[in-house]
């Protein structure tokens, strides 16, 4: 097993913001250390990604919400009663339900294939999206994946019309465009963020992902029950357009192509990437293959994601089989974690990245810190929550604990795609995503499957499951993650150094 500070001082920390480094046996002058952060385009573009997470996400979830009031709910009263070893909570305020939608005769079957439709088209572009923005940049990648998916969903009310069927695969190609996004967002992230940087920039453009989950699920019901359902899909789409307009005007693919960056800040980022980007055109699949700390964000990403899956597909159900919560506490309950996610992981990539400047702390000890911190901690309070009984409280504060400390792994695997090799981190993020994608189709089939009672029993057993595998994943990570740039990522920049001599 590594130490958790193996890696040696000189290849984790270069390049630093320091004024002078030495690398390799040269000396190399660097712009200066204070560059601004307010206004900068760096930040510029942390901010826009964070907007265009959030409308990933909002665009992801809002059918979970939607399909509640699209279903015809009189014809399907098949209400579990044997969920009912808690009391109802002695204060439900009376809720009139808004009608006035169209409603579909889906049943049970037809629901799941719509709700998990999206998944399958998810998993197909992780890998080719982030080999495409390797290529070509990720701006373009990006922006019209988001579109794509913006676009679908103001076709979403129409597919609902036309039927299941339908629906099913207007999701299937939301999936497509939002599959590129994650990879392509990495590819750029390799050009634009300064290493001492990247815990802060990361987290806070991926905490959009955690916003839009916040927003979108009690926004979604809100607009259901004073609207009408079509709206969801109506308001999000149109929002998702707009996004797509200010990126495509204020965003480039690297600080060279960026027209209003100043040129102190470019110096300073460039300067700061030199000795990690390769421009090599092969990619190293047998090494990869056989890369350990590779395989370390593999397992990590996966075991994060069947927690995070499971108790976003199913939290609502257990709020309101086993706590008994009503539609409108079950909105805000359900989106209350991902609210503790979000702050968690903006806070977290400053302490990081403050761990590693100002303490000194190598790159693989911070990586591993915070991934254990984010995996065993939700694993620990989602076992608790199992056993909350009819706490109503005590399960919530449990199960928001859970989700919240999920946040800190932002500063772990996933960004340490970065970390190992940053010419593939858009590949190398395509290629975790793809198997971290299983989780999202499978894990809520299973959880499904041990629940057909509804009993504190059985949902403890999926507890169980999902704490088991996200135990292993920290344990894989800490044993065998790095915090360098791996041989077989600058392996090409060598190969084309030795012919250039000849």
């Amino acid at each position: 097993m590594r130490s958790w500070g193996s890696d040696s001082e000189e290849e984790d920390r270069s390049p630093l913001l320091t004024e002078q480094h030495v690398s390799r046996g040269s000396v190399q002058n660097y712009p200066p250390a204070k560059v601004p952060v307010c206004c900068s385009a760096r930040y510029n573009l942390a901010v826009l990604a964070l907007l265009g997470f959030f409308m990933v996400y909002a665009l992801r979830v809002n059918l979970s919400v939607a399909l509640v009031d699209m279903i015809n709910s009189t014809s399907h009263e098949q209400e579990n009663r044997s969920a009912n070893v808690c009391p109802d909570h002695s204060t439900r305020p009376i809720v009139l339900q808004n009608s006035t939608g169209k409603k579909y005769d889906w049943n049970a079957d037809t629901q799941g294939w719509i709700l998990g439709s999206f998944f399958y088209g998810y998993i197909i572009t992780q890998i080719p999206g982030g080999y495409i923005a390797g290529k070509v940049g990720g701006k373009l990648l990006l922006g019209f994946g988001v579109l794509g998916t913006a676009v679908f969903t103001l076709l979403t009310p129409l597919a609902a019309d036309l039927g299941a069927g339908y629906l099913i695969a207007v999701r299937a190609l939301e999936g497509l465009g939002e599959g590129v996004t994650f990879p392509a967002m990495h590819a750029m992230w390799s050009s634009w963020a300064p290493p001492l940087e990247r815990s802060r920039l990361l987290s806070l453009s991926y905490a959009g992902a955690q916003l839009g989950t916040v927003v979108s699920l009690p926004l979604s019901g809100l607009i259901c029950f004073y609207l009408d359902w079509v709206y969801v899909f109506y308001i999000f789409g149109s929002l998702g357009v707009f996004w797509f307009i200010l990126w495509h005007l204020l965003v480039s693919d690297n600080p060279e192509t960026h027209r209003t960056i100043s040129e102190t800040e470019r110096e300073y980022i460039l300067s700061s990437l030199k000795n990690e980007l390769s421009k090599g055109k092969d990619v190293p699949v047998c090494a990869m293959l056989k890369s350990l700390p590779l395989w370390a964000i593999v397992v990590a990403h996966f075991s994060y994601n069947w927690t995070f899956y499971t108790l976003l597909t199913l939290l609502p159900t257990y709020m309101k089989e086993i706590l008994r919560f009503n539609a409108q506490e079950n909105g805000f309950l359900s989106a209350l974690p991902y609210f503790g996610c979000w702050l968690c992981m903006v806070t977290t990539g400053h302490i990081a990245d403050f761990m590693r400047e100002r303490l000194n702390f190598s790159t693989v000890a911070v990586r591993k810190i915070f991934n254990s911190l984010g995996m065993i901690g939700p694993a620990a309070f989602l076992l608790a929550a199992g056993y909350t009984g009819c706490n109503y409280t005590l399960a919530v504060v449990f199960l928001t604990l859970s989700t919240s400390l999920g946040g800190l792994s932002i500063a772990g695997y996933n960004i340490n795609h970065l970390d190992i090799a940053p010419s593939f981190a858009g590949l190398l993020l395509g290629i975790t995503n793809s198997f971290a994608t299983i989780p999202g189709m499978v894990g809520p089939v299973i959880a499904k499957s041990l629940t057909h009672d509804n009993t504190v029993e059985q949902w403890q057993l999926v507890f169980y499951i999902a704490a088991a595998i996200n135990l292993f994943g920290a344990l894989f990570f800490a044993a065998f993650a790095s915090g360098t740039v791996q041989d077989w990522a600058v392996r090409t920049n060598k190969a084309q150094g030795s012919l250039n001599k000849h």
